[in-house]
């Protein structure tokens, strides 16, 4: 259902719920909330839904930056899980696990079972935005970013970069990070706005390198899907075309930074981390290895990757119907992701009764 700017919804018998962020948290609270027919209108100022579960398109490949696989520990992310399986946009993902250290390449098993999305990570996002659209009253704008909030008598007013205001609105929830999330808080709702500010974030920068042809036989043989690396800079290494639904691809790395080594390299220029990158991955392999030379190579700066360290609540909110969620009110998990967004719209539901 498509929603226009300066739109107003005058029912005062359905909840009316505003979103910030159509990543996984913003999503799963839109998702829990419709269910109940809430009016829900969700925003975000990308072109299409995800946040750091989103995929980038290369001409000759696609590939995941963000999240690379994520776990699964808590019965209701599991139920949830079962049905994106179920739906074809989840499988499971990495089997062949290495880690890499001055020892050289071993397995690495923690006894944790993988999931990734098919075809790409954005597919469980997409999937979610796109099951929006079953639910008379709920809407997803893209493109659209929200520059500030207003309250009016008769609950919130939000208001875009181009001057359009979308509301009234009985309860805003943001689910983008808290440095983004500060400033539209800061003037309306002050223990909210210092939530935020309490909640400090780790910057990743996540390099790629597409090739022409395979990658030469490595230590461990012609198997190996992903690499956890003991190097400064260099933290995780993942095979795109390895994953379900990307056989096609030609061989393709995400490179994801050290959390410290990106802080300190924040300001790096994409060509400069992708490159550093690059040499940090060369230097684990056996000296006579010869590598192919990428077709393409860039990288991605993520400044608000993660929270720097766990949160001691799931989700915040205030009684002037403003509220926070995400990974940074939970821990830096997808699962946490999903989690914070299923748990705020269940407490709004219930406030609503």
């Amino acid at each position: 259902m498509a929603a226009t700017a300066n739109e107003s919804y005058p029912s005062p018998f359905a909840l009316r719920v505003a979103i910030v962020g159509a990543g996984l948290s913003g999503l799963a609270c839109a998702h829990r909330l419709a269910q109940q027919g809430t009016q829900v209108r969700l925003f975000d100022k990308a072109r299409g839904p995800g946040g750091r579960m989103s995929s980038k398109q290369r001409p000759a490949a696609t590939l995941d930056l963000g999240a690379q696989a994520f776990t699964v520990r808590d019965e209701r992310f599991a139920r949830q899980v079962d049905e994106w399986r179920r739906a074809g946009c989840v499988d499971i993902w990495p089997t062949h696990r290495y880690q890499a250290s001055a020892s050289g390449w071993q397995t690495h098993d923690d006894g944790q079972i993988r999931y990734c999305g098919a075809p790409r990570m954005s597919a469980i996002t997409r999937y979610l935005a796109d099951g929006l659209s079953a639910f008379a009253d709920a809407t997803l704008l893209l493109e659209t970013t929200i520059t500030a909030l207003e309250r009016q008598p008769k609950g919130w007013q939000l208001r875009d970069a181009h001057d359009n205001r979308y509301g009234l609105f009985d309860y805003v929830v943001i689910s983008a990070p808290p440095p983004q999330a500060k400033a539209l808080l800061a003037d309306w709702e002050p223990m909210l706005s210092d939530a935020c500010e309490e909640r400090p974030q780790r910057s990743c920068w996540a390099a790629w390198a597409i090739f022409d042809e395979s990658l030469p036989r490595l230590p461990v043989g012609d198997q190996w899907q992903s690499l956890h690396l003991e190097h400064p800079a260099l933290r995780l290494v993942s095979r795109n075309h390895t994953k379900p639904g990307r056989k096609h691809q030609p061989e393709s790395l995400s490179l994801l930074a050290q959390l410290d080594w990106s802080d300190a390299h924040i300001d790096a220029t994409p060509a400069s981390a992708a490159q550093q990158l690059w040499e940090a991955f060369v230097t684990t392999l056996p000296s006579d290895t010869s590598l192919p030379s990428p077709i393409d190579v860039g990288a991605h700066r993520w400044r608000y990757a993660q929270p720097a360290s766990p949160g001691r609540q799931s989700f915040l909110y205030s009684e002037s119907g403003l509220a926070l969620c995400g990974d940074s009110f939970r821990g830096s998990r997808v699962e946490d992701a999903w989690l914070s967004g299923n748990e705020l719209g269940a407490a709004l539901l219930g406030r609503s009764v």
